[in-house]
């Protein structure tokens, strides 16, 4: 059974032409309480408070933050709101993935609000949260529904925050909350969100800076307060920035491979006519921290008659030899209009067999949420990239070169 459901009006609207604080680092925090004219001597300690408010207790509402005084409270709340995005829709899968559309608040250049989509996929010990760092995706990688999708643009720092936010409070995981009134197959962990990939819609090293600020607000260990080993950032293969992120992030790493030969994964992965596999690999083996208790996942999703066979499977553990591992094995999830199969059952568990005869952990990747499009590789929205025509004049103070660049 799919629950669906569908949320707007006209009240929320006009209280999203308020700036959000929701999601924003230290740094812009301080930024908005200068602008809301708290002195600068008070700055640090006023950033605190909200930081706690925001990032531990998940409050959505200035009047809940009581150690901050009647009057500051009052002066934020007339220029600034603690929006999540807005939810378009809300899918639960029969086996308890929820997916969430959202629309994010327009930023100055754009005439239309841009829709993203991410997932959270419970299980019994842990519950991990799909984000997606870009609306669309450049990759047009043939297999992935994202990839059919245009760019539009990177998104902000803030709006990758406020996926996790809003999955917070959909799923009652601040402290105090209750569950939500659907709450099949919720872990039973104290936490539901212990787990934070960047596997959504867009390539997040082609919004390194952004993904960066937002991971740092993740794991700080005063707010929201995620390990590092608990955040993988997966990416197509921007081999420039492999290294970059590897020194600057301290996160786990995922490599969407899917191919052992180049004449293969420049069909698949478009990107690896650029980056081809033997840089790739390189990268992965001169990635700082990496060692088997660090090991980078290499995700391999599973065709039908294309890179399925034990030729590929041999090719795959020797292409990967010496790198500290684990492969994941993605049965293909359908969408619509693409060409591919998934691979056989038996075909899978002979592969697998193969890669784990090599020493390698290579577990099967479970399809969750194919009934509701929210499965690896499904994900899409209906926004779409702005004419220069159509676009309206800056000004929002939401607006970043890193975005505009990302849309000329």
């Amino acid at each position: 059974m799919t629950l669906a459901l569908e949320q707007t009006s006209a009240a929320t609207a006009a209280a999203r032409e308020k700036i959000s604080l929701a999601g924003l680092d230290r740094a812009r925090l301080g930024e908005a309480l200068i602008a809301a004219g708290v002195p600068a001597k008070q700055v640090r300690m006023r950033v605190a408070q909200l930081w706690s408010w925001l990032y531990v207790r998940g409050v959505t509402s200035f009047d809940a933050m009581t150690d901050v005084s009647k009057e500051l409270r009052t002066r934020l709340a007339e220029r600034y709101s603690l929006d999540r995005p807005e939810i378009v829709s809300e899918q639960i899968s029969i086996d308890g993935t929820r997916k969430w559309l959202m629309r994010l608040p327009k930023l100055g250049h754009e005439a239309r609000a841009p829709e993203i989509e991410t997932v959270y996929i419970p299980e019994a010990e842990r519950g991990t949260l799909c984000i997606s760092s870009q609306v669309g995706c450049t990759l047009t990688c043939s297999f992935c529904h994202t990839g059919t999708q245009r760019l539009v643009r990177n998104l902000e720092a803030q709006e990758i925050v406020a996926q996790i936010l809003l999955a917070r409070d959909r799923i009652g995981d601040w402290p105090g909350a209750s569950p939500p009134g659907d709450d099949r197959l919720l872990p039973v962990t104290e936490r539901k969100i212990t787990n934070v990939v960047l596997m959504g819609m867009g390539e997040p090293l082609y919004n390194v800076e952004n993904v960066k600020t937002a991971m740092d607000v993740l794991s700080d260990g005063e707010g929201l307060s995620l390990s590092k080993r608990r955040i993988t950032l997966s990416t197509s293969g921007i081999v420039p920035e492999i290294g970059r992120w590897g020194e600057q992030s301290g996160t786990m790493l995922a490599i969407s491979l899917h191919a052992t030969h180049d004449k293969l994964r420049d069909e698949l992965v478009p990107i690896n006519k650029k980056y081809p596999i033997k840089e790739l690999i390189e990268a992965c083996r001169n990635y700082p921290g990496v060692s088997n208790a660090r090991r980078i996942t290499f995700e391999y999703v599973m065709l039908k008659g294309v890179n399925d066979s034990l030729a590929d499977a041999r090719a795959l553990v020797k292409l990967l030899a010496g790198i500290p591992a684990k492969i994941n094995l993605i049965p293909f999830n359908p969408w619509p209009g693409s060409k591919y199969e998934c691979s056989e059952w038996e075909t899978i568990e002979r592969f697998a067999e193969v890669v784990n005869k090599a020493g390698y952990a290579s577990p099967v990747r479970t399809p969750r949420g194919r009934d509701i499009l929210a499965a690896c590789g499904q994900l899409r929205s209906e926004s779409q990239r702005l004419r220069a025509s159509e676009r309206v004049a800056p000004g929002s103070e939401l607006s970043s070169p890193a975005t505009n660049a990302a849309i000329d």
